[in-house]
């Protein structure tokens, strides 16, 4: 049984695609220029085995190919920061809505429908709860068999 030397063994499409993306990754560092930069991707692209490929990366530094190894581009991306925005907003917004029906409630002197109007916002927070449902349950039905 003959066995395979690492630069004997054949690539695939998606180790030649790597391959490509990391030679661009050289050309936008100014590592290449375009002739070079067309000459091996297009070797690149009839290339067979990983040392025909490696051969094209042997005067550049990392990046270079890697061989059923994640890559970076391959790797989860960062979590996103909320900015200030995402997390006020949706805070802010009821609070000030409900800021200026009390205003307007205030102002024009109806302090008995206040009672009334915080029992509504309670009541419709809840969704129906009385039923037995809620968020994420069916609960029962309200006409008809279960």
């Amino acid at each position: 049984m003959t066995e395979y030397q690492p630069s004997e063994i054949r690539i695939s499409d998606s180790e030649r695609e790597d391959a490509l993306g990391k030679l661009n990754e050289h050309m936008t560092a100014g590592r290449l220029d375009i002739d070079e930069y067309g000459e091996r991707s297009a070797k690149i692209v009839t290339a067979k085995t990983r040392g025909e490929l490696l051969g094209l990366f042997g005067d550049l530094p990392e990046p270079k190919p890697t061989f059923g190894q994640p890559h970076a581009s391959a790797a989860v991306p960062a979590r996103r920061e909320r900015t200030f925005a995402e997390t006020f907003v949706p805070v802010a917004a009821p609070i000030a809505l409900l800021l200026v029906v009390a205003g307007v409630f205030i102002a024009l002197k109806l302090w008995f429908f206040m009672p009334f109007l915080f029992i509504f916002l309670i009541a419709s927070r809840g969704g129906n709860r009385w039923q037995g449902g809620g968020r994420g349950r069916p609960g029962r039905m309200r006409h008809g068999r279960y």
